[in-house]
């Protein structure tokens, strides 16, 4: 009974340090400015607890990033269409890439905070990897890249390569850029999202979506 009421307490105690350093970073003016300190205080903790169950402060960044990108991963690997496996390539791309910038959008500082913490090439991480190979995948399906009909793609033409396409798609969602654009004149986040759309439309030419 103790020790279950102690795994409690102890799970009580990394949502509620999760979720103060969440709320940090949604308030901040920049991702920089928000320290282990600040996080400590925040969350009723002292920091040293912050340093044992997260390493640093970048394992505590990517905790929170896990933990609110979940419900979204959740629902590409097992919800229904348009994010789920079950849809159909032209109608998922377009959905898994829409669900990855507003999720940037919203969570703006934290995701750059993640980018900016010096944890390694995101391009080699198994959350990155995740994702493009889900949208690789898609892609390739689309195409026509396993002898199929090709779709989108100008009769006498090659299908595009779906591994470089995944990785130029994904750059759109990178938060350093929805950062650059939510700082101009005019770019609110539906105009963002009906760019992108209209970009990923043209990628992928017109017609009914590919099995």
């Amino acid at each position: 009974m103790a020790e279950r009421k102690a795994r409690a307490d102890a799970l009580r105690n990394r949502e509620t340090v999760l979720a103060a350093a969440d709320q940090l970073f949604a308030r901040s003016a920049s991702p920089r400015g928000v320290s282990m300190d600040d996080i400590a205080a925040a969350a009723g903790v002292g920091k040293g607890t912050l340093f044992r169950r997260f390493g640093d402060r970048t394992g505590l960044i990517r905790a929170v990033f896990e933990a609110r990108i979940e419900p979204l991963r959740h629902a590409v690997a097992e919800g229904p269409p348009p994010l789920g496996p079950s849809a159909a390539p032209r109608e998922r791309v377009p959905a898994l890439l829409d669900a990855v910038l507003c999720f940037k959008w919203d969570h703006r500082h934290l995701s750059l905070a993640l980018e900016e913490a010096g944890s390694g090439s995101p391009y080699e991480g198994a959350h990155y990897a995740w994702w493009h190979g889900i949208l690789r995948e898609m892609l390739e399906r689309w195409w026509g890249a396993e002898g199929g009909a090709g779709q989108g793609v100008a009769a006498g033409s090659a299908p595009p390569d779906g591994d470089f396409t995944a990785h130029v798609l994904l750059a759109a969602t990178r938060a350093d850029l929805v950062e650059h654009l939510a700082g101009q004149d005019g770019m609110t986040r539906e105009r963002m999202r009906a760019q992108l759309a209209a970009f990923v439309g043209k990628l992928l030419g017109d017609g009914e979506g590919g099995a």
